[in-house]
């Protein structure tokens, strides 16, 4: 597998360049153990659903990974830019310190010894420069240590970028072979849902809030419940980080009643927990909207997907691919800056039809 040995490689290098920097060690050494996990999955798979769920724990494990070597490409730049900043404003004294240890290294033994004022002179020079040797040997172990360091730097985030650029490679490899997976599966889940109706209702609703209201008139297969008590133990349908929190405004002044979640392009989005899909498809101007029932009485919806995995009536367990976000991994990979344009995927919690705060089941990496 690509990356398995990229992604071991990667706690090595977010360690030795980022010391005291715990989280993206601790992310990607999770993502090596869960890829290498995926791998031997894969290989295990008797089944189309059993490659399909090892995949699928494939490519998450190479977006966690990539997301932690993306934090340390941008935490070593942020670093480097202090060193530099401090190296700059320091230039005239750091010179004038270089030049007076490089004289006195180039002095020969005996002339420290002559003094104009004889002697008494030698004896006072000597101890003034006993004084302040120490001080200049602690600016210059300084200096050494800051020019080390950013050498450090630039050496690693030179083979991180190699990393990354064959993780992105990786991954996008995985995904195509997820979708490939997907469309040669011979069995899909039970499909017992009045399609008429569901298309009747989305030409009449004018609002997600008024499609998503309407989805509990209409059978379905029963949920597998437990999200209740899930007490924000469930995890994100894609790996990223909460943009925008419930009813948080955005730039326009709108508040919506979920959270905005900021991701890699085709990043896959994963069911967190088990759940029968209500719905699953274009939506007014939303993109790609997904709808499942996880428990009686509640509704988890993810809008904003590029590709749908999965259809109305489909009951899946948690983990289970949903879709892919937009955008081109491929050309968007921020390489050498640990920066990418992002793209967002919106999820919305609904008790008895009413709007609730993700964060009562879900936790979140906020910015």
């Amino acid at each position: 597998m690509r990356l398995r040995g990229g992604l071991l490689g990667l706690t090595i290098w977010v360690a030795g360049a980022l010391s005291g920097a715990a989280d993206p060690v601790a992310d990607a050494e999770a993502a090596a153990r869960a890829l290498i996990s995926a791998g031997d999955a894969l290989v295990a798979a008797q089944s189309a659903e059993d490659r399909v769920t090892a995949l699928a724990e494939t490519v998450r494990a190479y977006e966690t990974g990539l997301a932690a070597l993306r934090d340390g490409l941008r935490r070593a730049a942020i670093r480097e830019q202090v060193l530099e900043t401090r190296l700059e404003a320091e230039r005239d004294r750091l010179a004038r310190l270089l030049g007076a240890l490089q004289t006195i290294s180039r002095t020969p033994a005996p002339l420290f010894l002559i003094h104009p004022a004889g002697p008494l002179g030698s004896a006072r020079a000597a101890m003034t420069l006993a004084e302040v040797m120490p001080g200049f040997e602690a600016e210059a172990a300084r200096l050494k240590a800051d020019l080390d360091e950013l050498r450090l730097i630039r050496e690693t985030q030179e083979g991180a970028t190699a990393i990354l650029r064959s993780g992105l490679e990786g991954a996008q490899e995985a995904r195509v072979d997820l979708s490939r997976a997907i469309s040669e599966r011979e069995v899909l889940p039970p499909n017992r849902v009045d399609n008429a109706m569901l298309e009747a209702l989305i030409e009449s609703s004018d609002t997600l809030d008024a499609f998503a209201t309407g989805l509990g008139g209409i059978d379905a297969p029963a949920p597998p419940g437990g999200f209740a008590t899930a007490d924000r133990n469930l995890p994100l349908p894609v790996t990223g980080t909460v943009l925008r929190a419930f009813g948080a405004t955005d730039q326009a002044g709108i508040a919506r009643p979920g959270w905005v979640i900021a991701t890699q392009p085709r990043a896959l989005v994963t069911l967190p927990v088990a759940a029968s899909v209500r719905y699953a498809g274009p939506l007014l101007d939303y993109g790609n909207v997904i709808v499942v029932e996880p428990e009686p009485g509640y509704l988890l919806l993810v809008a904003g997907l590029a590709e749908t995995y999965v259809q109305a009536g489909d009951v899946l367990g948690q983990g289970a691919p949903l879709g892919l976000m937009g955008g081109d991994a491929a050309t968007d990979s921020g390489l050498g800056s640990g920066q990418t344009r992002r793209e967002t995927l919106y999820m919305e919690v609904r008790q008895d039809g009413t709007p609730a705060d993700p964060g009562r089941w879900f936790g979140s990496n906020e910015e």
